[in-house]
């Protein structure tokens, strides 16, 4: 598989899970334009990195911009949603689970 290798939604998120076990699982996510407004608080610590794109964040009531190559640590427990993103962002999401 190759992580570039995918199609943008029309609409929301693409999810498609790279690896896992009990302890990590990766995460290719793709963001359409218009995406779902959640706010996720996780049992498990999140590690982010835009490949491609960018996306406003809010984390913890804080807004976090981040640009392609830029990443963010997210502690478990930690309030925190997508508010926008650029049409096609790329991730890569690590869950790490206790």
């Amino acid at each position: 598989m190759n992580i570039f290798d995918y199609n943008v939604p029309k609409i929301g998120e693409d999810f498609t899970t790279l690896f896992e076990n009990k302890k990590i699982k990766i995460v290719r996510i793709v963001s359409s334009k218009t995406i779902e407004n959640k706010q996720y608080i996780q049992d498990e610590d999140e590690f982010v990195m835009i490949l491609e794109g960018e996306a406003k964040l809010k984390i913890n009531n804080e807004i976090k911009y981040l640009n392609k190559g830029e990443h963010i640590f997210i502690p478990a427990k930690t309030p925190h949603e997508v508010l926008e993103t650029k049409n096609g962002t790329l991730w890569i999401a690590i869950h790490f689970y206790l």
